[in-house]
């Protein structure tokens, strides 16, 4: 095997560290050419009239700064709202429906009342106009669902995506911003203006074909849960995959095998290296193999939708084929560090992205892990040693994803390991099956004996992953794993795999230093635990309070508690709460020194024998606002999301008038007072 190439390793690990700097602190395109210009001159200068001693530290220090700030160029490139013609700058102050027309760019998951869409602007009021958007078009039986590439022109009002407003919520508006998506349109389909003529791209194409392959299974009897895993793990589509199944999939530990990623194009590349093999007759039969499987594998991709993973595994097994047929190995470090260099040069912010991550990770643990647990034993019998293979490359890819799984999902699935023993050795034939069953379906050549086998065979998965998900003693959920923790466990993991590789004193006191921070954090999570808060959350159409001290949490309320727990489980994990208690509202809360009236819908309060600090204003009481403010002279009036809004911009007024801090939880979050 080649050796590892160290410089191109370092050169992608500067670029990833400018990404992140150009996302954290955006620079203008001019700036960052300046910038990149004036340190490629510095590196030719360093190199022509630096002495030889000089020469190596301060080109290597220019060199990494210039990758990083070419990380820094490439995220300001990307991003489309520095460029004149973006919608956002079309947009003005003024709350006014604007003329949009628009082309369809992708379907999303719908919900209960919208179907969902991400758009592409082509016109702002006729100026043609760039840049992405989530329509959101309301629900009706009468009128169909619009298809990739339909233009459509609609008056409509940019709205922009809500901020998160309560402690440890799911940030949709940061998400939706590595995506380049700052605003959303809501319509319904009435209001829709179609056109008729409509170009077709290359990703309508296919999904036109998608949906083709799609309705020639349906004429099969496939059931819709076993269609949609077949869509899944071949199409890369997972809109109308059901909830309860997505998350047996997810508890069972086996939620890879329904994005397509680094296991299904190493599947189709072996599938396809027997025919390829057959080029081996012709002449210039390496390049023949090389176009060959490459056309093949990325014509796969775009199938499954061109997803991070999908897109960074066809990347990666691209390079390895290219090295493959030119007779010149590569490392597969250096296969990983290319590809991720190239990825990330045509999509920065898919470094932010969670199957991006999860699949470089994995991909990571299994050639670094994998080798030493391989070590431990070493059976005679050949299918105790495929098993054995594929349990230490599951074990060690789990092991790598471990801690970002407990930092996005807060869960461990205990029987990971049985659930990939069964499926890996399975998937290359469900997969290959899977293959041959969509091209006979589409030449409507497909035996009725060959459809109902297959759909038999996905619905034992189905059942199988069920099984596995239902031992719940095994499934540890509600794990608490912050930003810092991330960090010091993939520390832990890098020092503990140097030290099994090779015992020496740097690698022992590395992995001495990573125990200690691992442990140093969570002393100092258990002290920030003491801490306790009065905490008025936002939720919809009701009222919650709730009193945390140290790891107790108190919540008051009028709705149902297994509702409340739900709509605040990231905040529970977070603080690491073991115990909850739940009671209806009271009238008045004292906070240290201080006390909170509460004045509900019936607008009667009683503060004859008390002076209050706060008042919250809940279920839009039918009051005088002016004459308690003058009478009770408050020091901060709070509305919950309980409240109508046309009420709410009239007490925001009053306490304008005032003088009074006004706090809507819709606006400015969740209100929060430290009561240590």
């Amino acid at each position: 095997m080649k050796p590892i190439n160290f410089t191109i390793i370092k050169l992608t690990i500067g670029f990833i560290v400018g990404i992140i700097i150009g996302y954290l602190k955006p620079c203008s395109i001019n700036t960052a050419i300046i910038l990149v210009v004036c340190l490629i001159i510095a590196l030719l200068i360093s190199k022509l009239f630096l002495n030889k001693s000089s020469k190596t530290i301060y080109f290597g220090v220019i060199a990494y700064c210039t990758i990083i700030f070419i990380g820094i160029l490439t995220v300001s490139v990307h991003n489309e709202k520095e460029y004149s013609n973006h919608y956002t700058h079309f947009l003005n102050n003024k709350q006014t429906n604007t003329l949009i027309t628009f082309r369809i760019n992708k379907v999303l998951k719908s919900n209960l009342y919208y179907n969902k869409y991400i758009i592409d602007i082509l016109f702002i009021n006729s100026q043609n106009a760039s840049g992405k958007s989530i329509l959101n078009i309301k629900k009706d039986t009468l009128n169909s669902t619009l298809k990739i590439d339909d233009i459509v022109t609609v008056s409509s009002l940019f709205k922009t995506i809500k901020k998160t407003l309560n402690p440890q919520q799911f940030n949709y508006k940061a998400y939706l911003k590595k995506h380049y998506i700052y605003h959303q349109i809501t319509s319904n389909n009435s209001s829709l203006y179609k056109h008729k003529k409509k170009t077709h791209s290359l990703f309508g194409h296919v999904e036109k074909l998608r949906k083709h392959i799609e309705n020639q299974l349906k004429n099969y009897h496939f059931m819709p849960d076993e269609l949609s895993i077949v869509n899944a793990m071949i199409l890369g589509q997972r809109q109308n995959i059901n909830p309860v199944i997505y998350d047996n999939y997810t508890k069972a530990g086996a939620i890879h095998i329904l994005a397509v990623s680094g296991l299904h194009i190493g599947i189709i590349l072996m599938l396809i290296t027997p025919f390829a093999q057959l080029l081996d007759y012709f002449k210039h039969n390496s390049i023949l193999k090389i176009l060959f499987t490459l056309g093949v594998l990325w014509s796969f991709a775009i199938i499954a939708g061109l997803s991070p993973s999908v897109t960074r595994a066809t990347t990666m097994f691209s390079i390895i084929t290219i090295g493959m047929h030119i007779k010149r190995p590569v490392n597969t470090y250096n296969s990983i560090a290319i590809s991720v260099f190239v990825l990330l040069l045509f999509k920065p912010l898919f470094l932010f992205d969670l199957g991006f991550q999860l699949s470089y990770v994995a991909v990571i643990s299994i050639i670094s892990i994998q080798p030493i647990l391989q070590k431990l034993w070493n059976p005679k019998w050949i299918v105790l040693k495929k098993l054995w293979q594929v349990l230490t490359v599951s074990v060690s890819a789990q092991l790598g994803v471990l801690p970002l799984s407990l930092f996005y999902f807060h869960q461990f699935p205990g029987l990971f390991f049985l659930s990939n023993l069964v499926i890996i050795p399975c998937l290359g034939f469900i997969i290959g099956l899977g293959i041959l069953v969509i091209l006979l379906a589409i030449l409507n050549s497909l035996p009725e004996f060959i459809a109902n086998f297959y759909a038999s065979l996905i619905n034992l998965l189905n059942q199988f992953i069920k099984w596995i998900a239902q031992q719940n003693e095994f499934i540890f959920i509600d794990i608490p794993f912050n930003t810092i923790q991330l960090i010091t466990s993939y520390l832990l993991i890098i020092a503990l795999t140097k030290v099994c590789r090779q015992l020496n004193y740097n690698r022992l006191l590395f992995l001495l230093i990573a125990i200690v921070l691992f442990q140093s954090n969570f002393i100092e999570h258990k002290l920030h635990l003491k801490s306790n808060e009065f905490i008025i959350f936002h939720k919809n159409k009701t009222t919650v309070i709730a009193k945390k001290k140290n790891r107790f949490l108190a919540f008051y309320s009028n709705s149902d508690v297994s509702k409340i727990k739900r709509s605040f489980r990231n905040y529970t994990i977070a603080h690491r709460i073991n115990k909850i208690t739940k009671s209806s509202l009271d009238p008045i809360f004292k906070i240290k020194n201080r006390y909170l009236l509460v004045i509900d819908s019936t607008g009667v309060y009683n503060v004859k024998q008390f002076c209050p600090d706060y008042i919250l204003l809940t279920n839009t009481p039918k009051i005088n606002l002016n004459r308690i403010i003058d009478s009770i002279k408050p020091l901060t009036i709070i509305a919950d999301g309980s409240n109508h809004k046309s009420q709410i911009l009239k007490w925001k007024k009053s306490c304008k008038e005032k003088k009074i801090p006004f706090h809507y939880t819709g606006e400015k979050g969740a209100f929060i007072l430290k009561c240590n």
